[in-house]
């Protein structure tokens, strides 16, 4: 079956998570997506294992070039390369595709169809558009650390990089947008998103309360302010589930079936203003119950009966939840020294691609020799670049220079 991207070719000039992801969706669904890096690697490849694992989950099936792209050859072969694309992903310091000549106005004034993604920390046209930004200080700056944690302890960041990956799937989400609208008009398009837009809009139930009410939201650990059970944390003999159940129906289908009925015609807990205002004392009842159940035991009893709950899972039992297994999100992969490791695949699944293939990130420079080669450049240039370190390029991929290209 031919995918939905297979002819589309995607340049990636992105770094640790936002841009790189943001290709790699693509390129899950068959984009020919070539990864530029600096001679010397990306940033990811020198900060350990955090940053191998962001390799192995964002840059699978990728082609690797490395160029110095502060010198002029290094730089018209990256010209060679978009002149050749359909999308462009970067996500780079403030200012430093522009000050290479690879700016989106620029890029786009000389090729008026291709598609430029640019992914910034805080937008492009506000006072904060030349500052450097990560996940943390979109978490901070959009209210995402301030409702976050306990009340009385300070805030909180979410225990992983959420605004990087959101970011990284609403970037493709537009990029598909743009890309559609070329197919029907011919014209390319300029994306633009950013880590603080993205962090605001994931809090749009927030964000919607304090609009209409003008009341700021609070820290209040587990749980929901107006809502009562809801994401409550009862623990086990065990482990811990979160459970909601917070219409008075649910809560008491949540007493019956923990054989204390009464507790749902109990003034404290019988409406849900009620068990809001009471929460610590239903809490206790509550967790007095699950207390006496394993986790499992405790999930089989809510699950079947309709009763919303997840089991707090670690790392190791999320992996082996049957669910998980069975969604296929863990794929096996190999790289280019022939070393399989596991890593996680794309959230979707479509059925055009039955299965995702298992190439590893490549190493750095892996497909240099090879994609110079499509440009045409013979292998005395390709040497003659890489002795001046103009371009670097793997030991296996020098001998492979000339081989069948991707498209």
């Amino acid at each position: 079956m031919t995918k939905p991207l297979d002819g589309v070719r995607v340049i990636d000039f992105g770094q640790f998570i936002a841009a790189p992801a943001a290709a790699q969706l693509l390129g899950d669904m068959g984009a020919d997506v070539i990864k530029i890096e600096p001679v010397h690697g990306e940033a990811a490849r020198v900060i350990g294992v955090p940053g191998q694992a962001m390799l192995n989950a964002y840059s699978r099936n990728k082609r690797g070039i490395a160029l110095d792209l502060k010198d002029p050859r290094g730089r018209r072969i990256a010209q060679e390369l978009i002149a050749d694309a359909d999308i462009v992903v970067q996500n780079l310091r403030p200012g430093a595709m522009e000050s290479l000549g690879l700016g989106a106005k620029a890029v786009r004034s000389r090729h008026p169809g291709i598609i430029y993604a640019t992914v910034s920390g805080f937008g492009l046209h506000g006072p904060s558009r030349l500052r450097a930004g990560l996940d943390i200080a979109a978490q901070a700056e959009s209210g995402i650390m301030w409702v976050t944690g306990e009340p009385d302890r300070e805030p909180q960041k979410v225990g992983f990089q959420v605004v990087d990956s959101a970011t990284a799937y609403v970037c493709a989400q537009a990029v598909l947008g743009a890309y559609i609208r070329r197919l029907r008009t011919g014209e390319g398009d300029e994306v633009e998103v950013s880590l603080l837009e993205v962090a605001v809009h994931l809090q749009a139930p927030n964000w919607g309360t304090y609009l209409l009410t003008g009341k700021e939201p609070v820290r209040t650990g587990n749980g929901q302010p107006a809502l009562a059970p809801a994401a409550d944390v009862m623990p086990t003999s065990d482990g811990a589930l979160v459970v909601s159940a917070y219409s008075d129906a649910h809560f008491e289908r949540l007493c019956r079936l923990l054989g204390r009925p009464e507790l749902a015609v109990d003034e404290r807990f019988a409406t849900n203003s009620a068990r809001v205002h009471n929460r610590p004392e239903m809490l206790g009842e509550l967790r007095s119950e699950f207390a006496t159940m394993t986790a499992e035991e405790a999930m089989s009893l809510l699950a079947d009966n309709g009763v919303v709950a997840g089991r707090i899972n670690t790392y190791g039992q999320a992996m082996a939840s049957p669910d998980v297994q069975a969604s296929g999100i863990f794929i096996d992969v190999t790289d280019a020294a022939g070393h399989g490791t596991t890593t996680l695949g794309s959230p979707w699944h479509l059925g055009s691609i039955p299965e995702l293939p298992g190439n590893g990130a490549p190493e750095l420079g892996g497909h240099t020799a090879e994609v110079l080669t499509e440009l045409g450049y013979d292998l005395a240039a390709i040497r003659e670049l890489e002795s001046a370190g103009v371009v670097r390029s793997s030991g296996v991929d020098r001998t492979q220079a000339g081989m069948a290209s991707h498209r």
